[in-house]
C-alpha cells in the first residue's frame, strides 16, 4: 500500500533540524516533500561535518552525517528566495501544495511576500507551519533560537545531570531534543490541520516555538512543581518520584533498575536475597523509600557490586523486575532486538554511496513507511521539479541558473 500521506505535497523551506525532522517524518508517511535550499550552499547542516558520508570506493562525499539524519525521502531544489524571480517560483509551487513549512526568523517571510496571509490568497487550503525559537508573538519573538539555548531557558538543563551534592551542574541532553520534539509536535499539528481541512476545506496557520515545546514536555517535572511549589532538582540517573529507579554498578558494568511499584520492589528484594529490606518499615512503600532514599540506595549498591551485570540481568528479568544494560550507541544499534525490529536500513545515494540510516519507528498493520529516496544532493531535483510542477523547459532552467535564481 502507499503511505497514508501519499496524496500530500509539502513545500519545505526549513533547514537545520526541527523543520527537517518534521518533513522527514511526513516523507516517511508518503508525502512528496520538496526541500527548497539556497543555491550553492544549501541547508546549513550539509557542512556540519566531519563525519561525511563515504562512497563505496572509500572516498569522502560532501554529504554530512548530520544532514543525512534528517532529510531522506525529499527532493532538493535550489531557489534564491531573496530575489523577485525566486519568490515567484515559490508562489507558483504553492498553488499545488498542501503544506508549507519554514523556520526563518519572525517577519522574514512577510518581507519576502511568502507569509501565510499572502500565500493563503493563492491557495486557501494551504496548511502553513512556521517554526521559530520563541514563536511569532511575545517579547522574545525576534530572538534567534538554538536548541542549546532553549534547553537552558526551558528548564530542562536544571533537571539534567548529577546532583549538586555530587558536584554536578546543569547539563544539556546528548541529542538536540528541543529541536526533535518541536519537529514531532509540528508533524502532529500539520496532520491535524490536514484532517480538519477535510471538513472545513480551509487551510490554517501553525505557530510552533521551540521554547513552548520545551516547556510543554517538562511533563511530570513541571507538574511536580505546580502541585508542590518545590523547585525540581537534578537527580542524575535517579528519579524524583520513584525509588529505586536509577543506575547501579555491577562488578563489570552499569545497569538500570526501574522499580515502579511496591510489588516490583518486593520481587527485587527476593531476587537479591535481601528480604530484610522488605521487612524494614522505612522501605515498605514508595513514599517511605523516597524519604529514606540514601540509606536504601547504599544498601542496594553494595549488593549489586558483588555480581556481574549479565548475572543480575538474567535474575531480574526472570523475576519480572524492569531493568536494562547501559549501552553505548554502537551496542544499542547492534542489539539483536533493535535489528530484529528493522531499525537499521540502507539506501543508495546518488553520489555512489550506501547511506546507513535509522528507520522510522512507526509500525502500521496496513499502511507502509516509504524509503524510496536517500537524502538528496544539493539541487538534485531542481530541473525535475520545475519541469514537472511548473511546466518549465530546459532553456527556462538554464536561463534561471545563469541569473543565479536557482
Amino acid at each position: 500500500m502507499a503511505g497514508p500521506l501519499s496524496n500530500i505535497k509539502v513545500l519545505d523551506l526549513s533547514r537545520v533540524l526541527a523543520g527537517p525532522w518534521s518533513t522527514q517524518l511526513l516523507s516517511d508517511l508518503g508525502a512528496d516533500v520538496i526541500k527548497v535550499e539556497r543555491p550553492e550552499f544549501g541547508d546549513d547542516t550539509r557542512a556540519w561535518g566531519p563525519p561525511f558520508l563515504k562512497r563505496d570506493d572509500g572516498t569522502s562525499s560532501k554529504e554530512s552525517a548530520y544532514f543525512i539524519s534528517a532529510n531522506r525521502g525529499k527532493r532538493s531544489i535550489t531557489v534564491n528566495i531573496s530575489s523577485v524571480e525566486g519568490q515567484q517560483i515559490i508562489r507558483d509551487l504553492v498553488k499545488n501544495a498542501d503544506v508549507f513549512i519554514e523556520n526563518y526568523k519572525a517577519g522574514d517571510m512577510q518581507r519576502y511576500g511568502l507569509d501565510f496571509s499572502a500565500l493563503s490568497k493563492i491557495n486557501p487550503g494551504l496548511v502553513y507551519c512556521s517554526i521559530t525559537g520563541f514563536g511569532q508573538t511575545g517579547p522574545y519573538r525576534n530572538r534567534a533560537g538554538y536548541d542549546f539555548v532553549i534547553q537552558a531557558m526551558g528548564g530542562l538543563m536544571s533537571v539534567t545531570g548529577e546532583s549538586d551534592e555530587k558536584g554536578g551542574g546543569p547539563q544539556k541532553c546528548g541529542v538536540p531534543i528541543s529541536d526533535l520534539m518541536t519537529g514531532m509536535y509540528a508533524s502532529v499539528a500539520i496532520v491535524s490541520a490536514l484532517y480538519e481541512r477535510t471538513t472545513s476545506h480551509q487551510g490554517q496557520y501553525i505557530d510552533m516555538s521551540l521554547l513552548d515545546t520545551q516547556v510543554a514536555w517538562l511533563a511530570n517535572q513541571a507538574s511536580n512543581y505546580l502541585v508542590s511549589g518545590d523547585t525540581p532538582k537534578r537527580w542524575g540517573n535517579a528519579h524524583p518520584n520513584l525509588v529505586p529507579y536509577q543506575s547501579f554498578a555491577a562488578s563489570d558494568g552499569e545497569l538500570i533498575l526501574a522499580v515502579g511499584n511496591d510489588r516490583q520492589y518486593q520481587a527485587l528484594c527476593h531476587t537479591l536475597n535481601a528480604d530484610h529490606l522488605i521487612d524494614d518499615e522505612r522501605y515498605a512503600t514508595n513514599s517511605g523509600r523516597l524519604k529514606n532514599r540514601a540509606s536504601l540506595v547504599d544498601a542496594l549498591a553494595t549488593i549489586f557490586s558483588k555480581r556481574t551485570m549479565s548475572e543480575w540481568m538474567l535474575a531480574l528479568e526472570n523475576a519480572g523486575v524492569p531493568c536494562g544494560p547501559v549501552q553505548s550507541i554502537p551496542e544499542a544499534l547492534d542489539d539483536e532486538h533493535v535489528r530484529a525490529r528493522g531499525m537499521i536500513l540502507s539506501l543508495k545515494h546518488t553520489c555512489g554511496a550506501s547511506v546507513p540510516l535509522i528507520a522510522n519507528p512507526i509500525k502500521f498493520s496496513r499502511s507502509q513507511i516509504d524509503y524510496d529516496r536517500a537524502p538528496p544532493m544539493l539541487g538534485e531535483h531542481t530541473a525535475e521539479v520545475l519541469k514537472s510542477e511548473l511546466g518549465w523547459t530546459e532553456s527556462d532552467v538554464l536561463a534561471s541558473k545563469q541569473r543565479g535564481i536557482i
